[in-house]
């Protein structure tokens, strides 16, 4: 590393022109760095799968289009291993980029540049000498938290400036990004291996993410999908960036749990320096099936109603959808995933459930026989909901899918039609019900400035409960989040801790084990915000912030999974079935000796009237006359 940024310096403030060179662009024509008319060019290098090259796109496309092509040339580069002619064509065509898009095979002109990330940007002047080379803004930080918007529009200054002919004010600035793939030779029997080593650890803490059509930006199911990327895998490994995993160790177990151990890491790491040798390939082929939906073939699907049209740019208020299943019985749901049909732009998405009554208005619904928020929801990073043997939640007979979905715009008009997945548990295997309850702060209040700004709210058990999972839910202002439990005992716990709440990876954290909350136990949440400008997510560190729908506004949302911790459905159904046929059977019963009691009544009155024939029993006196 001290080594390339040596050379990216150097590079930077040469005076030697760059050689010329001659690439061929996505529709096979020849284009070379030279030209007839001497004149600044900028040359990109973009990945065709990674985030940050497909989020600047288009603020290159927007650039380009202040300066005529006589004035300023603009050529994008690819000299990514894996990526390619059909799939640039593809992002070209997604982009509507303007400018070529050119394909570098042996890598020759990346090691030219010194270009070692996608986006990397490099500004040359008429001469072909390099005066600025680094980002396109400082709104992306290596490993960092990300800025709402840029501060410094880095590639567009260096531009204004070269064209105005004066000297670039900072000619050099750290990328961030994906780092450049290139082709890997493997050593000789090596010690770790991909099929043996790698394969597993990807498999459980990489491939719920990195599938196709999952949130992941590129899958990592085949051995060729992990090799291509090797060098992004470990640098976002050793800087924590992934797999997103935000508890702090010592609080609690969840199975979900992503984060790597210190061992894992390492082969990892020791995979990549032997050259990434595969092994044997049977464990490929088995990952190679992991594919759709995360709950397994759901039992139904649900879509919206319409396809929605998200614009290009500007803010989109909420959208509300409602779908009627027609469920004329109560149905009880074991996994529920929502799944968008275009992740580019649905930033995140709750499904509630409505009574038939209730109209289509915002208002929000609690059901089922423990109150339960809401049914599903998708947030990036979040799993999907798949509750425990024995666990559902109930949908009553007659109510209705309210889907609200909050759309981000991307720079080009999209649109989207999101879907929900159910499985259903036939009510027979049904043991507990389970509901998502929610602590919310509706008054939130954040001062300007406030570096530390404290907020609790608090839930006490009536009951003896289960807490099964817990989601801690803010915004860009969000710094930790904190889950403790208060016993009637007077013990406390902390069931959860959040010091880095990062907003763009949120998280249900699923206990290993349902933790017993007995009656009279305080469920304690206890958020901090940041708005400061210590803080680069903030958009406005003096703006008073309030409790509102979009990022900009903020949230207090404590989630929590709950069931009753001595409930079983099964015994009490067969306790007042066998209460309901032991009352069947005495009043049966009853109903028997009523009628044997009515039939010796009136045979006992049939025998004391008078008749014909017959003489009046002896020592009883006859009727009066």
């Amino acid at each position: 590393m001290p080594l390339a940024f040596g050379l990216l310096v150097a590079a930077t403030l040469s005076d030697l022109p760059v050689p010329d060179f001659e690439l061929h662009d996505t529709r096979g024509a020849t284009v070379r760095l030279a030209s007839p008319t001497a004149q600044p060019v900028v040359i990109v290098f973009l990945g065709v799968d990674c985030p940050l090259a497909n989020l600047y796109s288009q603020r290159l496309t927007e650039l380009a289009s202040r300066f005529p092509p006589h004035v300023v040339r603009f050529l994008a580069v690819n000299s990514n291993d894996h990526d390619d002619i059909p799939s640039m064509a593809a992002f070209v065509r997604d982009h509507a980029m303007p400018f070529p898009y050119l394909k570098d095979p042996d890598g020759r002109v990346a090691g030219l540049l010194g270009a070692s990330r996608t986006p990397e940007a490099f500004l040359l002047d008429a001469g072909r000498r390099v005066r600025y080379r680094g980002r396109i803004d400082d709104q992306y930080t290596p490993g960092g938290r990300n800025r709402v918007e840029p501060t410094r529009h880095d590639l567009a200054e260096a531009l204004a400036e070269v064209v105005a002919g004066r000297a670039v004010s900072v000619p050099v600035t750290p990328s961030a990004g994906c780092l450049i793939s290139r082709s890997r030779v493997p050593a000789p029997s090596p010690r770790v291996t991909y099929s043996r080593d790698i394969a597993p650890i990807l498999t459980r803490h990489c491939l719920p993410c990195h599938r196709p059509g999952d949130v992941g930006p590129f899958p990592l199911i085949l051995f060729a999908d992990a090799r291509d990327r090797a060098g992004t895998i470990v640098e976002v490994i050793e800087n924590g960036t992934m797999p997103p995993w935000h508890a702090a160790p010592g609080f609690g177990k969840f199975r979900n749990e992503r984060r790597l151990t210190a061992p894992q890491k390492g082969l990892i790491a020791e995979w990549v320096r032997l050259g990434c040798p595969e092994g044997e390939s049977g464990p490929t082929k088995a990952l190679a099936q992991s594919t759709g939906w995360g709950i397994g073939t759901p039992d139904a699907v649900y879509s919206l109603p319409v396809t929605f049209s998200v614009p290009a740019s500007g803010t989109v208020e909420y959208q509300h959808f409602f779908v009627d299943p027609g469920f004329t019985s109560d149905v009880w749901v074991a996994a529920a995933e929502v799944r968008p049909g275009n992740r580019r732009v649905v930033h995140h998405c709750n499904v509630y459930l409505r009574p038939p009554d209730a109209g289509e208005g915002d208002e929000v619904f609690e059901a089922g026989s423990l109150g339960s928020f809401n049914l599903a929801g998708f947030t990036p990073g979040t799993a999907p909901l798949q509750l425990r043997d024995g666990m559902a939640k109930r949908i009553p007979a007659g109510w209705k899918f309210h889907f609200v979905i909050h759309y981000a715009p991307i720079g080009t008009p999209q649109t989207d039609r999101t879907e929900l997945g159910l499985r259903f548990l036939d009510p027979a295997q049904v043991r507990k019900e389970v509901a998502s309850k929610v602590l919310l702060d509706p008054n939130l209040v954040i001062p300007p400035r406030a570096a530390n700004h404290k907020v609790e709210q608090t839930w006490t058990a009536d009951r003896d409960y289960l807490l099964l999972s817990m989601f801690p839910h803010m915004h860009l202002r969000g710094k930790s989040f904190r889950y403790t439990a208060e016993y009637p005992d007077g013990a406390t716990e902390v069931l959860l801790d959040v010091p880095g709440y990062d907003f763009n990876w949120q998280h249900r954290y699923e206990l290993d084990e349902a933790r017993r909350l007995p009656a009279g136990t305080v469920l304690r949440c206890t958020a901090v915000y940041d708005n400061s400008t210590a803080n680069p997510s903030n958009p406005n560190p003096d703006a008073t912030v309030k409790s509102g729908a979009q990022s900009t506004d903020e949230m207090f949302n404590g989630y929590f999974d709950i069931s009753l911790a001595d409930q079983d459905i099964q015994a009490e159904l067969a306790a007042a079935n066998q209460n309901r046929t032991r009352s069947v059977v005495m009043l049966a019963g009853a109903c028997t000796l009523t009628g044997l009691w009515g039939l010796w009544l009136r045979r006992g009155r049939r025998s004391s009237r008078p008749i014909a024939g017959l003489t009046e029993p002896a020592g009883v006196p006859g009727p009066a006359s």
